[in-house]
């Protein structure tokens, strides 16, 4: 387990931001304690520095995860967000995408969201920004990045895509051994 790199630093807020924006700084200047973001095997994790402090009793090997999984990095260096972190996600989200009852299962069997599908969005929501994706009931379902703006989206056919699929609370079932 160690800090983040420069440039891991710089690719991973990069990604952060096009959910967040700058919010990031609600992540690291908490006011209760002091939050760290740390790589253990191209995992990032999001952490308490009391909890770090605990961790370093446990050998590298041993140490299987820590805190919250925010992503990993893959062999190319990019960045990919982890269904784990949604809560953080959610909490801070600039641009939301609301869908209706009969296109929540659509969602988290991992399929695009459809025209026919939106509730609502948020207003101003440009083209390729992500997105959080939420129940009618304000439930976070997961996260995508939007394939049209709030202004196109009004335009669309019921079958047009609006939104592509990145992960889903769905994940947990289908993929719970590469998860953790």
């Amino acid at each position: 387990m160690r800090p983040l790199t420069e440039d891991e630093t710089k690719v991973f807020f990069e990604k952060l931001s096009k959910y967040i924006g700058r919010n990031i700084v609600h992540l690291i200047d908490r006011s209760d304690e002091t939050y760290y973001f740390r790589l253990h095997h191209d995992k990032v994790y999001y952490m308490s520095e009391a909890l770090m402090r605990q961790a370093i009793s446990i050998g590298r090997d041993q140490l299987v995860s820590l805190g919250v999984c925010f992503g990993k990095f893959t062999k190319s260096k990019k960045f990919k967000l982890h269904i784990t972190a949604l809560d953080y996600l959610a909490q801070y989200a600039k641009y939301k995408i609301w869908i209706k009852p009969n296109g929540e299962n659509t969602f988290l069997y991992g399929n695009h969201i459809l025209k026919a599908h939106l509730g609502r969005i948020t207003d101003d929501t440009p083209e390729h920004q992500g997105v959080v994706i939420y129940s009618m009931s304000d439930i976070p379902l997961g996260f995508g990045v939007t394939a049209r703006s709030t202004v196109e989206t009004r335009k669309l056919q019921p079958t047009d895509i609006v939104a592509f699929h990145q992960a889903d609370i769905g994940e947990y079932l289908r993929e719970q051994d590469t998860l953790f």
